[in-house]
């Protein structure tokens, strides 16, 4: 920089921006709970493929492979009804669309998790029935094509640097260790299977199948054993470890889950300096989308997250004034969501330290540290990666953002373009001060109709 300007880091600036919010902020009574995000896994589904000489092809799935099932229907209905319980007294109890944002990957499994999720967080009542017969009501979740999803359809690529990472960590001694302990036990599998090409990375893929025909009740072939099934299962979690650790972990972090973990911080830290935002805002993915968020935490059990399992961050003011992050992971449907401690912090993380030691792994430019060329099919515009394209106003597109030298940017800028015309788009956008190392807009709520 010219002169004795300073140059400010992310992490800076965000305490800056605590810091000056907390001054002018007046204590509150007691405690409160101020947002909520969600991570969870889609419900059961089928098998999302075969193998040659399976003797269950698609046709024995009611709607083919990889979708949903009655039974993942069924988890997440009761994980709504949980949430609904869990977050009596914080959410009305009857569906505000101020209040929720529900981001999907878009497929057919994540897309319908979230509205049977929802009709249990969110059952109609009085005006909000449009059939009295009818226990349900339409609630809008929002998706981006999987190609273009580069928040939630994990592993991100394309990403240089990081298929180099994963060419080095198939040299390390962990890696080769479990190849050749695994060499006669994956030809078996290849044998029985009929595929050319198992191999510790896409013998998941075998497991995965066996287990949805055998939680369905279907018979497995005498070669399925419960040694083999065990054996499977555990090369099932090895995989997701090659993912997304084993070798050089923080820098992968930064490549993948980080990338997720990026965009949680910044809406906890706009949450903390306003109260525009949403109270709730929801996130349906995968279980890698799971694993690689809870890597970039280093807070992984090293154990394939179940269905409809869900990831909770709660932001918290306290009777200070200050802010806090808890987090918990619902794993079990039967037990209540287990805590979970951030490494060098408390379960009560003071929102400050957990945005400091969060830091390391979230990128500062993805592209740059992914080595990889802008091009036309750059999507980083600037913009959350949450929000559907359809409601992003595009700076490309002469849509251009407020500065931070707005008066009112520490506590947030809320704009609103009236409806002038049935297409037109209706957004909240927040600003925060430039130099944050990411988005200088949040847009959230809003819909082209097509």
């Amino acid at each position: 920089m010219a002169g004795r300007q300073f140059a400010w880091s992310g992490a800076s600036l965000l305490q800056l921006l605590l810091g000056v919010n907390l001054i002018v902020m007046p204590s509150t009574q007691a405690r409160s709970l101020r947002f909520v995000t969600l991570l969870y896994r889609h419900g059961d589904r089928s098998p999302v493929k075969t193998y040659p000489k399976d003797p269950y092809q698609e046709d024995e799935w009611p709607q083919g492979f990889g979708q949903l099932t009655k039974e993942g229907m069924q988890q997440h209905w009761e994980l709504g009804q949980a949430l609904r319980q869990r977050y009596h007294g914080f959410l009305n109890t009857s569906y505000h669309r101020q209040e929720v944002y529900v981001r999907s990957t878009d497929f057919d499994r994540t897309l319908m998790s979230a509205e049977a999720n929802l009709a249990g967080l969110f059952p109609p009542s009085g005006m909000q029935r449009f059939n009295p017969n009818i226990s349900w009501q339409p609630i809008p979740v929002h998706t981006v094509p999987i190609a273009e999803d580069r928040l939630l359809k994990f592993p991100l690529g394309p990403c240089p640097r990081y298929e180099q990472l994963q060419n080095e960590t198939r040299q390390t001694p962990e890696y080769q260790n479990e190849s050749i302990q695994n060499a006669q036990f994956l030809d078996m599998v290849a044998n029985e299977t009929g595929l050319t090409d198992v191999t510790l990375e896409t013998v998941w893929n075998v497991y995965d199948t066996l287990f949805c025909e055998q939680t369905h009740g279907l018979v497995l072939p005498p070669w399925a054993s419960p040694r083999t099934m065990q054996r499977l299962s555990q090369l099932k979690d090895f995989s997701f470890r090659f993912l997304f650790g084993i070798y050089e972990q923080a820098e992968k972090a930064r490549l993948q889950g980080g990338v997720l973990l990026a965009q949680i911080r910044k809406n906890l830290t706009l949450m903390a300096t306003s109260s525009q935002l949403p109270k709730l805002l929801v996130y349906s993915a995968h279980d890698t989308t799971l694993v690689a968020l809870q890597m970039a935490l280093d807070i992984y059990n090293g154990e394939q997250a179940p269905y409809a399992s869900c990831h909770i961050f709660e932001l918290y003011q306290e009777d200070n004034g200050n802010f806090s992050v808890e987090m918990y992971f619902r794993n079990e449907s039967n037990k209540a969501p287990w805590p979970l401690v951030l490494p060098g912090c408390a379960h009560r993380c003071p929102l400050q330290d957990f945005l400091h030691l969060t830091e390391p792994v979230v990128p500062k430019d993805w592209q740059q540290e992914c080595q990889l060329a802008s091009g036309p099919a750059d999507t980083g515009d600037g913009l959350p990666s949450h929000i559907p394209e359809k409601t992003v106003l595009s700076r490309r597109a002469g849509a251009h953002p407020p500065t931070s030298r707005s008066s009112s940017s520490l506590a947030g800028v809320s704009h609103y373009l009236r409806p002038s015309s049935p297409r037109t788009l209706r957004v909240h956008l927040f600003s925060l001060p430039q130099g944050l190392g990411g988005p200088q807009c949040f847009l959230f709520t809003g819909s082209v109709p097509s």
